[in-house]
């Protein structure tokens, strides 16, 4: 027996969580249950990151959290429990699969073109670090974390995930066309990885255009990576494609621990009526399963529910509105019926259970992911500061204190430069970057930047700074729009 941790969830979790167990005793599964209390009630309670000691305990001594769908109090400046979970644990690939169901109608099935797509989001950097600041009373600003380590570990794991699957197809979904910095990283590791996989076709997809070829060909796409608010958004997209996020399972892939959830909401209206459709969180518990080795189960379950779809069995909110809907427990009841039966259209062949255990890590300490550098340089700083003024007196301002070792490069406003030059058309806030580089490329040090900041303290609120920095003569900053 492979034990677990269970988190019912809340809204209709329970009701959902209940019936996928229902499934999985009937079917034999050899898993043993440990429930833990994560989810809005316990927020409620005074717990501020929605768990208990002793929930966070048991997930991390067993490795595998079998998770409902939880809610968040709204308005209370707490963070969302299940992006707290993802990232406590470094659970860095979110792994959603869309196939095809027959018995759920899309305008895809009815035309005869059939989806099986996989997307792997990047689940702990990007803008879900949840770093955000006012920096006047009218900007705020967030910041987005992309890094190497972090990038290679989600990248590696799609391109792993893509050989085992034997997909034809790996694509990376980026907008560095804009964000150059930033998904150009993540561009960069992504075609550095493929290079280790030479029978993969791997290309990317600025996510704009990918979008649009996702709802008009969907067939032509595999495996698609992607970070983490994009590799959201495009997500919940292709659950639309396949019939809603009621079909849309979900694993939360780390080294150490893994987590498997539905990815729709709570559904308080329903909530305690027992109509609610399970098949997400039964789609996530075969992955699970699938995950831990426990393959005949797996295989047993997934085709006892996909020749239900294909009876015309439904819940309320799909399937032809002539036939009576079943309410959850009458579901979860019909597939169990329908076990060692086979769908007609992709049914999933016999397999042997691959024996094993969780490997559960005892860590001593947080694991450090640092990759090598190059000779690094500081050339510069941007200055963030408060101001109403036009650029040109802004400028003439900031040229008293360049001194003797800074020039003044050049001013922006929201990222378009607006000093030496640029259009009196350009609308202005009340924060500038004023950008000082070093005299004749000169190494700079941080008591040097920290000399200008007191000098243009004495005219201006600095609200941020971040320096400007070279690794092996490379520049490591973008430029202002019209620079």
């Amino acid at each position: 027996m492979t034990k677990i941790a269970v988190a019912k969830g809340d809204g209709i979790g329970p009701e959902i969580m209940d019936a996928t167990l229902q499934i999985f005793e009937a079917a034999h599964v050899p898993l043993e249950y440990s429930f833990v209390d994560m989810g809005k009630w316990v927020f409620d309670k005074g717990f501020s990151n929605g768990m208990t000691t002793e929930a966070q305990q048991t997930i991390e001594s067993l490795g595998i959290l079998f998770k409902g769908p939880m809610e968040t109090p709204k308005g209370k400046g707490v963070k969302s429990i299940n992006v707290t979970a993802r990232k406590t644990w470094n659970t860095y690939a979110n792994k959603r699969t869309f196939q095809t169901l027959h018995g759920v109608d899309t305008v895809f099935s009815k035309a005869g073109i059939p989806i099986d797509v996989t997307i792997v989001r990047e689940n702990i950097e990007d803008t879900y670090g949840g770093v955000e600041h006012m920096l006047t009373h009218d900007v705020a600003l967030s910041r987005r974390f992309i890094t190497r380590p972090g990038s290679m570990q989600v990248i590696r794991y799609a391109f792993e995930m893509a050989r085992k699957k034997q997909a034809r197809r790996i694509t990376c979904g980026h907008k560095a066309n804009i964000m150059k910095i930033t998904d150009g990283l993540f561009l960069e590791v992504f075609y550095e990885v493929a290079k280790e996989y030479p029978e993969l076709k791997a290309d990317d997809v600025i996510v704009d255009d990918l979008c649009m070829k996702l709802v008009t060909r969907p067939d032509k796409f595999d495996v698609v990576v992607l970070t983490n608010l994009q590799g959201d958004i495009v997500s919940d997209l292709c659950a639309g494609l396949v019939g809603g996020l009621g079909f849309a399972p979900s694993a939360n892939i780390g080294d150490h621990i893994c987590i498997f959830e539905a990815v729709h909401g709570t559904a308080p209206d329903i909530a305690g009526k027992n109509i609610a459709n399970p098949t997400a969180l039964i789609l996530s518990g075969i992955g699970m399963l699938q995950h831990l080795g426990l393959l005949e189960s797996a295989v047993m379950i997934e085709n006892a529910l996909l020749y239900t779809l294909e009876s015309g069995a439904h819940t309320g909110d799909f399937g032809d509105k002539t036939i009576r809907s079943f309410n959850t427990t009458e579901f979860a009841a019909a597939i169990i019926s329908n076990f060692g039966k086979k769908p007609e259209h992709n049914p999933k062949p016999e397999l042997s259970d691959i024996p094993g255990t969780c490997t559960i890590y005892k860590l001593a300490e947080n694991e450090m992911m640092e990759s090598a550098g190059s000779v690094e340089k500081i050339v510069g700083v941007d200055m963030f500061m408060q101001s109403n003024v036009q650029p040109e007196e802004l400028a003439k301002k900031c040229l008293r204190h360049a001194g003797v070792k800074f020039k003044l490069i050049s001013i922006s406003n929201r990222g378009t430069q607006v000093w030496p030059t640029g259009s009196r058309y350009t609308n202005l806030v009340n924060q500038y970057n004023a950008r000082f580089e070093s005299i004749d490329g000169e190494n700079l040090n941080q008591q040097d930047v920290i000399g200008l900041y007191v000098s243009l303290s004495g005219d201006f609120k600095i609200c941020s700074l971040e320096l400007l920095n070279a690794w092996g003569g490379k520049k490591a900053y973008s430029l202002a729009q019209g620079q």
